[in-house]
């Protein structure tokens, strides 16, 4: 898995509002119900056999058997160091890097000509 910088919505929003010169006020409505805030990318469990690959993570598949008895007696006391990779902890960009990012895409840049940008 490649790690990843993110953004928040907030930051996203501002960064197309300026790409397309847009004076609309950004309108905040708060959180809704069963919102989540950020995005796990990498879980505490898989974390717990993942390699640190610098700019990403290898996670091999979990290729245990379902003979749980060797876990009732005998467990791993050891814990990787990794920690849950999401959204929230990982890079946050800025507006200028979302703006940079957006541009590379097609669908933006077509947008952008339609506007005359």
């Amino acid at each position: 898995m490649q790690k990843a910088p993110a953004c928040t919505i907030a930051v996203l929003a501002q960064a197309v509002k300026e790409l397309f010169g847009s004076t609309d006020d950004i309108r905040v409505i708060g959180i809704r119900h069963g919102e989540k805030m950020y995005e796990t990318l990498l879980t505490n469990e898989e974390c717990a056999h993942a390699l640190d690959l610098g700019n990403f993570y290898q996670v091999p598949c979990d290729k245990r058997d379902l003979n749980y008895d060797k876990y009732l007696k005998q467990g791993d006391v050891k814990r990787n160091p990794l920690t849950e990779f999401n959204s929230s902890n990982t890079a946050q960009l800025t507006v200028e890097e979302v703006k940079e990012k957006l541009l590379t895409l097609p669908f933006i840049q077509e947008q952008l000509a339609s506007f005359g940008r």
